[in-house]
């Protein structure tokens, strides 16, 4: 059976996205609004671009997410058969990642290097500046974080701070930089960063990436930072050929270094850039799409544009009114619940009634806590996005450790944990005898424990120890490396976990059996899941393990750390989402709940006691109206929005003022038949008599 043409397919595109996928010789911008179809023209686009004579080893197509770029590798292959297999789809760590395996050793990075998760950071910080103060540390993570997503390292960082306080961290992160490149390790952070310093400072490598990447395409644009806004332009160099697909309307990652000063540079950078508009929505309703285009238009526009739907009227957006947080979840659970009786709305229709087409979304994670209880006692399945990670499980840490210990024996906070765990009578003091031996002659503390001198600081006993645990760490690396495929890495892992009896440590370190066999069931899990990346996947009839292209376990084990959440795993489940609103961005549902929109939630608090200036208010302030847009847009057929008229803050309770954006949405009278606007003006006209910043901001945004 032949492959798929993409120009057959492109039957299906509307004129802008056909517009957007034949555009092939140059820098373009496609400005792609909420539900518009843009990873439709993206995978359509690689289509094209192999059509027009370009390798499919020589498209990359760069996402923000895992879960973002299996959709899209899908997507390819159902659109281009085999040769999507060819195609670089992957996030920008992902790109990162290839690039210092490859050539990584012109920064004297070996291609085994490890990537330290965000406790690995945490633990290293805490050496570097002397403090066990969490809090304290996770200041200097988020500060160097920023730092490095501006491009600086420790000593430029130095030499720009604003204050002795800056000053004290850029020191600190020097130390944390030279113990980095002590152990071979990079953060996440640097998976941007050594990139761009790769690219910037040596131009063989550079010319090697340019000539290899014909086309370059970047979901999600808008959510980029200026370091990899930097590797970009490196990597397309000056003939441009890439595509930028983004929403200037969906920024919401501020907080986090995006910024939209990289879509006003592309013009300026790119004076042939060619600008696409994406405005059919193919997921929402007029109503739906008429209070979004209605809450985002007193933003500034870098582009404008009015997003259009074909999918009829439909249902009015419900603005409901709520005594408390208690309240507003009865007030959810008994709409689901007539939702899926057929009772509330006729025009919902049969298919939109499974418990997976319901979605709450919040600004703060804090906020789920009452739906929770809610839909507890209702008996309504549910899951909370953004909890626990499964790679967070100490359970899981501790193997990962392991492995990544066979692929960087460098690397120290690996071997810190591996060694302890299950414990083999090598105690704290061994440790720092080895620690500090390792030190004073510039070793990782794996090379340390086999040096001839190591006995001069150690009893025997410990070092033999040392030595057992070394040589059991050489065996399994050597046994890792022969593995080639599922049932091979299947049989290692097993074969590990019984040598190292990690079943008995889990049970050993539960006061209950049923805690120990679920983190035992976690266990399993993850053997089944590397061992299937090794080179299999599940029949989806049958369930059998078909083998595909063989991989060794030590490959599978050097992209475990770019992995995020257990959910970029799971398959669908019929359960209800509670979500925040920057989780849900990419994301749909057919039936949504706004929570909480109220002043100091939605928009968040946005007075200047802080000190922020005016310029900086009004840039908070056009953020949070984006995010409610993103809300907004996330709903299919029904939307429902929730003001509380009490709500906690801290242990007391204060007025609710329905937040600025419901006014903004502009609905018909008679959608508010919950919630008259009169009502509304009269909540906030007394509520502003309390408070001269509410005040401020009534004056600033009337009804």
């Amino acid at each position: 059976m032949s492959s798929p043409s993409p120009t057959s397919a492109a039957a299906g595109l509307n004129l802008a996205q056909q517009e957007a996928v034949n555009y092939l010789h140059g820098p373009c911008l496609v400005l792609a609004g909420a539900g518009s179809g843009k990873t439709r023209v993206i995978t359509h686009k690689i289509g094209r671009l192999i059509q027009a004579g370009l390798k499919p080893e020589q498209v990359a197509a760069i996402t923000f997410t895992n879960k973002a770029a299996a959709e899209m590798r899908e997507r390819a292959r159902s659109l281009i058969g085999k040769q999507a297999k060819g195609v670089l789809i992957c996030t920008f760590h992902a790109l990162g990642v290839r690039m210092l395996r490859q050539d990584g050793q012109v920064l004297d990075l070996k291609p085994q290097f490890s990537i330290l998760d965000s406790d690995d950071v945490t633990s290293i910080l805490k050496d570097a500046g002397g403090s066990t103060d969490a809090a304290t540390v996770r200041q200097w993570q988020w500060t160097i974080s920023r730092w490095k997503n501006m491009g600086l390292n420790a000593a430029a960082a130095e030499a720009q701070a604003s204050g002795d306080e800056e000053r004290v961290i850029a020191r600190i992160m020097a130390r944390y930089e030279e113990r980095l490149t002590a152990y071979q390790s990079v953060d996440f952070d640097d998976l941007i960063g050594l990139p761009l310093k790769l690219l910037r400072e040596h131009e063989s490598v550079r010319n090697k990436w340019q000539q290899s990447l014909g086309h370059v395409l970047v979901d999600e644009y808008q959510d980029t930072n200026v370091t990899q806004y930097e590797v970009l332009k490196l990597l397309v160099g000056m003939r441009g050929r890439f595509t930028a697909v983004g929403d200037d309307d969906q920024s919401i990652y501020g907080w986090r270094g995006a910024t939209l000063d990289n879509l006003r540079r592309l013009p300026q950078d790119y004076p042939n850039l060619k600008v696409v508009k994406l405005e059919q929505n193919y997921r929402s309703t007029s109503a739906i799409l008429r209070a979004a285009n209605n809450v985002i238009g007193p933003n500034p526009k870098l582009y404008p544009k009015t997003l259009f739907s074909e999918l009829g009227e439909g249902e009015p957006v419900r603005v409901v009114d709520c005594d408390s947080e208690e309240h507003e979840a009865e007030r959810v659970v008994a709409r689901i619940q007539s939702l899926r009786a057929g009772t509330e709305l006729q025009a919902v229709g049969s298919q939109f009634k499974e418990w997976k087409d319901f979605c709450v979304l919040y600004r703060a994670n804090h906020m789920a806590k009452p739906f929770e209880k809610a839909f507890r006692k209702a008996q309504i399945p549910y899951k909370v996005s953004g909890g626990q990670s499964f790679f967070d499980r100490a359970e899981i840490k501790d193997l990962c450790c392991w492995l990544r210990l066979l692929v960087n024996n460098n690397d120290d906070p690996a071997f810190m944990r591996a060694v302890t765990t299950p414990k083999r009578g090598i105690g704290h003091t061994t440790l720092a005898a080895l620690g500090n031996f390792a030190s004073q002659y510039r070793l990782s503390l794996f090379e340390a424990l086999f040096s001839n001198s190591l006995g001069s600081v150690l009893p025997a006993k410990a070092v033999g120890s040392l030595h057992e645990f070394g040589r059991y760490v050489n065996d399994l690396e050597y046994r890792a490396r022969k593995t080639m495929g599922t049932q091979d890495s299947r049989a290692f892992l097993s074969d590990w976990l019984k040598d190292i009896d990690y079943e008995k440590h889990l049970y050993d370190g539960e006061d209950s059996d049923k805690l120990a066999a679920a983190r035992w069931t976690n266990v399993m899990e993850f053997c089944d899941w590397m061992a299937l990346r090794c080179g299999g996947h599940r029949d989806d009839t049958s369930g059998a393990v078909v083998e595909t292209e063989k991989k060794s376990m030590l490959e599978v084990v050097q992209t475990i750390a770019l992995l995020s959440t257990m959910s970029e795993r799971e398959g669908e489940k019929n359960v209800v989402t509670l979500s925040t609103l920057h989780a849900a961005k990419g994301l749909e549902w057919p039936h949504v709940v706004l929570a909480g929109c109220v002043e100091g939630l939605l928009p968040f608090k946005l007075d200047d006691d802080d000190g922020s200036n005016a310029d900086s208010i009004a840039q908070r302030l056009q953020e949070e109206r984006r995010l409610m847009y993103v809300g907004i847009t996330r709903a299919q057929r029904t939307l429902a929005v929730n003001w509380l008229r009490k709500r906690k803050k801290g242990r007391t309770l204060i007025a609710g003022v329905p937040s600025r954006f419901i006014a903004e949405m502009a609905l018909d009278q008679a959608t508010l038949k919950e919630d008259p606007r009169e009502k509304i003006k009269a909540l906030r006209a007394e509520f502003a008599k309390k408070s001269l910043a509410a005040r401020a901001a009534a004056a600033a945004y009337p009804l």
